[in-house]
């Protein structure tokens, strides 16, 4: 028996060839655009010994005979038993000219070139799709009954299967598969289509939120979903059986699941959050049409709805499944599957095997070069305060990665040790000498670097820390003063300065050290919080600013590090603390991921408490402080040992400022 199979390197495509190969008569001729070795390799190998009988036909879907050569043609005329056409394009976010060229052109060519070689039968995989978004129960027997197919997805595979319906002059069957996911065997999928593409959301909520808290989710319309093994075992009982020419067969599942109870279902499967409570997404059915489509048209609308669906990585065609309003049957598929014991799997038994595959195998994330050197290899990279403790260590790290790293700092002597440690490890650095609470200084800098290029990334590291109770600071303006020139208007003058070359560039990244102070309200810590803070607050406003300029912001609250600015504070000898290298590492996250902010669970629970309890947290902070006295420094009293009251509240609040 010869088969002649459109497709047939495709998901679908090469199991059925898999399938027919089972056949021992069988010899399979599949149309191959790419005909490399390495592509016909791949193929062999998942056919195993039966590859020999699977034969490559050169053509391409959108010439005219598929650009099958005419040779090629007359060696198999009226050889050829079945004709099946899988080539196709199926995916939501394909681009539209190019779908209706390859779906609706591409069935023409491969119906002719069925009639050229005289093929016994033509085989037709449609897709449910055809019947667009018909409201009510679609039977197999329809088709001109199909209606809103504005997406060109829909126009395309209902023109499809016109084109087969109204030209074939040989005997066709039409099979209507319900979205196809992967196989419910072993879960392999090969891309990201219908319910995968609310995998990452999964995932992102996995990532925020522990499994056991509670969801509101949608609940939506009924979603077909078949895996592509009953597909493909359904589609060659089908094209083998006698008397169903002229027909068309729903292969979908009988008892289709809601959006919510897919969702739901999934994310059992990845461990998520469960949806506990869901709202009826037909309710927005009820909002009047023009009120809809006015808001749909609004900038900021668009804006806000363009920017989440791209980074949840959904394509816009897969709203429309959200109130997906049509139901299948398959009163003439079943019983003819059922009788060969063939039946869709549930989707409980296998759904665990389907995101197990996508996050090992098709997660976008796993095909995106996050490593430090694919971040910043070859790209300058400025780090103030980089002559000693974080900056340093930071430095150092990001010149092992390939990073061309300048360092700025006001002593000379400790610039060159740095330079010299560098330069022992195998490393270059470039240092810079200024003090950036001097604006002279600063525009000196700024002017320098402009020359040279400018810089991708800013590491606005340099900080001034003072530990002292506000009752002691009464006359010490001076100290608000200090804190405020180094730790924001430092920063910010290197910021305004390297800005323009960063948005001209349309690429850029600013991340200032900041301090778990600042989400926690440190006492003692009035004047250095209050820098901070308002280095954030200018940051906030800027990731909006620059949004679409390319130019990315990120705070880091840094936990207490054990550098030289905590030394003068002897209390510190005995609190648990980062080492400069492990808040190095916060540093390199912020740079491969982009993120916001950087903070560690401590200081977001301390953020949390002072949103929604904040008289609870000054109660907590006001024991902190009263707890802990001021600084010899400050007060002039001499440094007294801790008591076990003390080491145990440092120890149970890691890494907070007291």
């Amino acid at each position: 028996m010869i088969y002649v199979i459109t497709g047939g390197s495709g998901f679908i495509g090469k199991r059925l060839i898999q399938k027919f190969l089972a056949r021992p008569d069988a010899e399979v001729h599949f149309l191959l655009r790419n005909s490399s070795p390495e592509r016909l390799k791949i193929l062999g190998d998942f056919w195993g010994a039966e590859a020999a009988r699977a034969l490559p036909l050169p053509g391409d879907l959108t010439a005219p005979l598929c650009g099958v050569d005419p040779k090629t043609i007359e060696a198999l005329r009226g050889k050829v038993d079945h004709f099946f056409h899988l080539g196709a394009i199926y995916d939501l976010a394909a681009d539209p000219a190019q779908e209706m060229l390859v779906n609706i052109e591409g069935t023409r060519n491969a119906l002719a070139l069925a009639e050229a070689l005289g093929a016994r039968r033509f085989h037709h995989m449609s897709s449910i799709a055809a019947a667009g978004l018909y409201e009510g129960v679609f039977r197999e027997d329809m088709f001109d009954e199909a209606e809103n197919l504005e997406h060109p997805y829909f126009a395309s595979k209902h023109e499809s299967e016109k084109v087969v319906r109204a030209e074939a002059k040989i005997p066709y069957r039409i099979y209507r598969p319900g979205l196809v996911v992967g196989d419910s065997r072993t879960g392999e999928m090969d891309k990201i289509d219908g319910p995968y593409y609310f995998f990452k959301l999964i995932q992102k909520l996995r990532g925020l939120l522990p499994p056991w808290a509670p969801m509101i989710g949608l609940e939506g319309g009924r979603i077909n979903l078949v895996p592509v093994d009953f597909v493909v075992a359904a589609t060659d009982v089908l094209a083998h059986k006698d008397g169903l020419d002229g027909r068309c067969f729903h292969l979908v599942d009988p008892d289709p699941r809601r959006v919510g109870d897919i969702f739901a279902l999934f994310a059992g499967a990845a461990h998520a959050p469960r949806v506990t409570m869901r709202v009826n997404t037909a309710l927005f059915g009820l909002l009047p049409r023009t009120l809809t489509q006015a808001l749909k048209a609004l900038t900021p609308v668009r804006r806000i709805r363009k920017a989440l669906m791209k980074d949840l990585g959904l394509p816009e065609g897969i709203l429309a499944f959200f109130n997906y309003p049509t139901r299948f049957d398959s009163r003439e598929a079943g019983p003819l599957l059922a009788n060969a014991g063939i039946k869709v799997p549930a989707i409980e038994d296998y759904a665990w095997r389907l995101w197990d595959y996508w996050e090992r195998h098709l997660d976008p994330d796993l095909f995106i070069d996050r490593s430090l050197r694919g971040r910043v290899a070859g790209k300058a990279i400025l780090v103030t305060g980089g002559s000693a403790g974080i900056g340093k260590a930071t430095a150092l790290r990001l010149a092992e990665a390939g990073a061309r790293v300048l360092i700025v700092g006001r002593d000379q002597i400790k610039l060159d040790a740095a330079l010299q440690e560098a330069k022992a490890r195998g490393l270059k650095l470039e240092a810079h000498a200024a003090d950036l609470a001097d604006p002279a200084q600063c525009e000196a800098l700024v002017a320098a670097l402009n020359t040279q290029g400018g810089v991708e990334i800013l590491i606005n590291n340099a900080g001034r820390s003072m530990r002292r109770g506000i009752e002691h600071s009464y006359d010490r303006l001076h100290d608000f003063e200090r804190a405020m020139q180094v730790n924001y208007f430092g920063a910010l003058r290197l910021t305004l300065g390297l800005l323009p070359g960063m948005a001209q560039r349309h690429s850029g990244h600013v991340i200032n050290i900041s301090s778990i102070g600042v989400l926690t309200n440190a006492p003692r810590f009035s004047a250095y919080v209050a820098s901070k803070a308002a280095l954030e607050a200018f940051s906030r406003c800027a990731a909006s600013e620059f949004l679409d300029r390319g130019v990315h912001f990120t705070t880091i609250n840094m936990p207490l590090v054990r550098t030289a600015m905590i030394a003068p504070t002897k209390l510190y000898e005995h609190a648990p603390a980062l080492s400069p290298e492990e808040a190095a590492e916060l540093v390199v996250e912020a740079i491969v991921k982009r993120p916001s902010r950087i903070a560690t669970p401590l200081g977001v629970f301390g953020q949390i408490v002072h949103a929604f309890s904040p008289r609870l947290a000054q109660i907590v902070m006001n024991t902190a402080f009263r707890m802990f006295p001021d600084s010899a420094a400050a007060t002039g009293a001499k440094h007294e040992a801790p008591n076990a009251d003390q080491i145990v509240f440092t120890q149970i609040m890691r890494g907070l400022y007291l």
